[in-house]
């Protein structure tokens, strides 16, 4: 049995990703609060802010994924808020981070003892985990750690058998964008234009990163960009 569990898979990258697992024969499991829209996912509702949550979730998965052949663990679940290192109350980033941060180190503490040879272990980051812009401060520390984590799983995991990667999806056309932005059709434009082909990115496009990523065990400790080209300011 292959097994994708997927963080936030109700909607954009995770839906998408759930998807591109589903139709590969992977049992697909969803750990979001709300349900994955793909038919044959496994929804485990569960508040990734809360380790009692996290730990009810993963005794579940513990037995589903008892005699699994490989397991693709996708940390794909994160908050973005509008703050600044000026605004960013204190309570607000521990917020962020425990979603986009402390979540993952949960899920990684419980899961990877239950993860064969051949199983990968995905970050989905951003273009910040790299860089930063303006009037996003808690989800860059956040994606900039996630990119620390991911080197880190690598060193520690070397000689298991599984593989790790940071994924940086570019202006992708998912809820949290549009939320972040506004849904402000000429903000979204002049987003879509600060790379090579003019459109925001598809969720479908980052998921098949994600899936291909599973398969290819050479990517290992990399971090990939999938932006379409972005302008370099």
């Amino acid at each position: 049995m292959k097994a994708a569990i997927i963080t936030g898979a109700s909607v954009g990258i995770g839906s998408a990703a759930a998807t591109a697992f589903a139709d590969s024969g992977f049992a697909v499991y969803n750990l979001s609060r709300r349900p994955c829209p793909v038919a044959g996912v496994s929804n485990l509702p569960t508040d990734l802010s809360s380790d009692d949550a996290i730990a009810r979730t993963c005794a579940t998965l513990a037995e589903a994924l008892a005699g699994a052949t490989e397991v693709a663990l996708v940390h794909n679940a994160a908050q973005m808020r509008k703050d600044s290192v000026r605004d960013c109350a204190s309570d607000s980033l521990r917020a962020v981070l425990e979603t986009n941060v402390v979540a993952i180190n949960s899920l990684n503490v419980h899961l990877l003892p239950l993860m064969p040879a051949g199983s990968s272990l995905i970050y989905v980051g951003s273009t910040l985990s790299e860089k930063a812009v303006p009037g996003s401060f808690s989800y860059v520390v956040s994606k900039h750690a996630q990119l620390g984590m991911m080197r880190a799983s690598c060193q520690d995991l070397m000689g298991s058998g599984i593989h790790t990667a940071l994924i940086c999806p570019g202006f992708t056309d998912t809820e949290m964008l549009r939320t972040h932005l506004g849904d402000d059709p000429a903000v979204v434009s002049s987003i879509a234009s600060l790379n090579s082909f003019n459109r925001l990115i598809e969720p479908a496009e980052i998921a098949q990163m994600i899936h291909w990523v599973h398969h290819n065990p050479v990517i290992n400790g990399a971090v990939l960009h999938g932006n379409l080209g972005q302008r370099e300011s």
